[in-house]
């Protein structure tokens, strides 16, 4: 019995047929041959295999005519980069196409339609999915097959509110492996009673017992657990076999058209084979499914596992475990050769995606998909003005009501902004840019594009100068981080003070009332070609106090660092363009120091280079506040005026290029 389910409100016996070619509508005589033939296999097959569900064989197409399943598949590489790959493809055909379910759940469909009708009316079920799929891997050089088989109500009906998102899956982490200590010491373990032992495991067996029990009434009373499937194991759904040795490929995979996802052949959710097949042949799986698909075996030269229909044809694909050392891509395919039979050519005429269809791949301009705790919308390309292309929204909760996080992807902005992450518990945003952004943005992070309220940029340092590569800044610190310098500077922390109240009531602009610089501190890495009391891994400025201190390395087996610290002198009043050194204003503490160190008139020339530095840092701090103004003052103009490229594939570039 078929149950009932969702219908489409799409009509497909309304669908005009007269324009097609007649391969569409009529049968070649090596067509028909081949019918014959299959007629023959599924007669014997039926015999020897009565309890087996019937075959997906030759379905009725768009004109009512049956047709082969291997003549449906046609292998076509399309002129986009993205598909040439396997991972391309997968997300162009989920995106593309509009999943409905079969009509009866249990049974494959009695038609399948060719893919160039598929695509016109971005339209089909798994098993329409599957065959375009196939198409467009095997013309991009994959080892692909279209699989009838058994999935679970999830997979089949496209439900994912289960399952977490695939954006959300971090990497699995590797643990790190101790090296087993050969000489361990082994100390002698305290001795105790078996009787005691024996009755502490009872209890524990009761008392896992008891947790067990509780645990099921908890998952039988749980809200929102998902039911037990009457058609578990009976429901029927196609999908995309991929061999290993073509493309590289290492190792056999699944991809489920309707989601375009990667999948291991261990996976649960797909719960037996009955058929593969591709543009060359026809296999019937021989193996057993009771325990899924994990413990198959895809060697499709085993003739105990998998009954070829076509045992003789002008190509037969060779098992990538006859040669595991060796690419099939460069080596020829050997096979017998019936001359009184060829597998007739497809009788669909060539796939054709204009650049338009490729560039908005959804029929109704907006994806939305439905995950655990999160909801990923998709757009399609100039949609929006802002140029968004995909939102995803991270929930606390499943059923969807309160917000965490929320990350935007854009295309085509020409301020190279392609990704936003917004903190909905912080209201943290940070922005991602391309390499190009005329101000070398790399990430900005804040809360308002205001200044001084907290901002966090990301350079690409490479293109910079002064090899800076972050800068955070609030209204009280700035910090600069550096990579690569000659002076081996890698930190630089600077503290601000209040500005004047009374200029500020007076209405005086920032720029005319500037933050007080209190201190600049400034971190070194070693430099090996200096001494270690020579070379400087910290130096403080203190402004305001008039104090400079110096913190030097640690050679190899030191404990204590060396300092000096040039203090002003009290009483004596400070002037512009005079060096004044005594003993007084003069701490040092130089443990290994030589005796150069020691000499007054290196220490003289030494603060006169951090007098003449330290006007040098007021100037870059200066320098450094305006750089983040102008950031801040840009990108509310990128904001407020939002800018979309043409993109390549547009009808506007092309009529750009033709011009």
């Amino acid at each position: 019995l078929c149950l009932p389910c969702h219908v489409s409100d799409f009509d497909w016996s309304s669908i005009d047929t007269s324009h097609l070619p007649s391969s569409y509508k009529t049968n070649s005589q090596q067509e028909k041959e081949l019918l014959q033939l299959a007629d023959h296999f599924f007669q014997q097959y039926s015999h020897l295999c009565p309890d087996r569900k019937p075959l997906f064989i030759h379905p009725l197409n768009e004109c009512g005519v049956q047709k082969f399943v291997s003549t449906t598949v046609k292998p076509t590489l399309l002129p986009f980069p993205d598909l040439y790959y396997w991972s391309g493809c997968a997300s162009f055909v989920c995106d593309y196409l509009i999943m409905e379910p079969l009509k009866c759940p249990i049974t494959p469909p009695s038609s399948l339609y060719s893919p160039t009708t598929i695509l016109k009316y971005q339209r089909g079920n798994c098993f329409d999915f599957a065959v375009l799929l196939c198409s467009l891997l095997t013309g991009a050089g994959y080892d692909a097959y279209c699989v009838h088989g058994y999935a679970t109500l999830e997979i089949c009906s496209l439900d994912q509110t289960q399952e977490l998102c695939p954006l959300l899956r971090k990497p699995p982490e590797v643990p790190e492996q101790e090296d087993p200590n050969k000489y361990r010491i082994k100390y002698p373990l305290d001795p105790q009673s078996k009787f005691e032992l024996q009755q502490k495991a009872k209890k524990e067996e009761e008392t896992e017992s008891a947790q067990e029990e509780e645990r099921e009434e908890e998952v039988v009373t749980e809200v929102g657990m998902p039911k037990r499937d009457p058609l578990h194991g009976l429901r029927v759904h196609a999908w995309v076999l991929v061999l290993p040795g073509k493309r590289k490929v290492a190792e056999t995979f699944f991809i489920n058209p309707f989601t375009g996802n990667h999948h291991s052949t261990t996976d649960e959710c797909f719960l037996g084979i009955e058929s593969i097949w591709n543009h060359r042949n026809y296999w019937v799986n021989m193996q057993d499914c009771r325990k899924g698909c994990k413990d198959l075996s895809f060697d499709l030269s085993d003739s105990i596992c998998w009954e070829i229909m076509f045992s003789k044809s002008n190509e037969v694909s060779q098992s990538p475990t006859e040669s595991p050392n060796k690419d099939t891509d460069d080596m020829k395919e050997k096979g017998e050769i019936d001359m009184n039979f060829e597998m007739p050519l497809s009788w669909v005429t060539q796939i054709r995606i204009s650049c338009r269809e490729y560039e908005n791949p959804f029929s109704q301009g907006k994806k939305v998909i439905l995950y655990d705790k999160a909801k990923l919308e998709k757009w399609a390309a100039y949609t929006n003005e802002d140029g968004l292309v995909e939102r995803l929204t991270v929930y606390a909760d499943s059923d969807r009501t309160e917000e965490l996080e929320v990350k935007e992807w854009f295309k085509h902005r020409e301020d190279l902004l392609y990704m936003r992450e917004v903190n909905k518990q912080t209201q943290m945003t940070t922005d991602h840019f391309r390499p190009g952004h005329p101000l070398l943005l790399k990430a900005h992070s804040y809360t308002s594009l205001e200044p001084e309220t907290g901002h966090t940029v990301e350079f690409y340092h490479t293109a910079r100068v002064d090899g800076l590569w972050k800068r955070s800044e609030n209204a009280a610190e700035m910090t600069e981080y550096f990579v690569g310098r000659e002076d081996f500077l890698h930190t630089r922390h600077i503290e601000f003070g209040e500005r004047d109240k009374e200029m500020e009531n007076a209405g005086i602009t920032a720029d005319a009332n500037p933050r007080p610089i209190v201190q600049i501190k400034e971190y070194f890495h070693r430099n090996l070609e200096k001494p270690a009391d020579e070379d400087i891994e910290e130096r403080i400025f203190m402004v305001i106090d008039d104090i400079i201190q110096l913190t030097y390395h640690l050679e190899l087996h030191d404990t204590i660092a060396s300092k000096v610290v040039f203090c002003r002198v009290i009483g004596r009043e400070k002037r512009e363009d005079e060096i004044f050194l005594s003993r007084e204003n003069t701490v040092k503490y130089e443990p290994w120091s030589s005796e150069k160190h020691k000499n007054m008139l290196h220490l003289y020339d030494l603060l006169w280079e951090l007098r003449a530095e330290q006007k040098e840092l007021k100037h870059h701090v200066r320098d450094s506040e305006a750089e983040m103004l102008n950031i801040l003052m840009v990108r509310e103009d990128e904001e407020a005026n939002i800018k979309l490229s043409a993109s390549m594939y547009s009808p506007a570039k092309r009529g750009q290029r033709q011009e």
